[in-house]
């Protein structure tokens, strides 16, 4: 009596679409790692300097 004909192809299949995952992932972390170096210098959000002095003071104090 052979075993079950299917297992092995099931597996086959199940390892391919783990690997096509990984590679996907992989792809996204790579995009996500070269547009960090894309952005212009102060791209940031605008803090003026009464803002920027607040929070000076509230982190000295601190």
């Amino acid at each position: 009596m052979a075993g079950r004909p299917g297992t092995s192809l099931k597996k086959r299949q199940k390892e391919m679409a783990r690997q096509d995952k990984q590679r996907d992932k992989e792809a996204q972390r790579a995009q996500r790692k070269t547009g960090l170096g894309e952005r212009p210098a102060g791209s940031g959000p605008e803090i003026s300097e009464a803002s920027a002095l607040e929070l000076f003071e509230d982190l000295s104090s601190a």
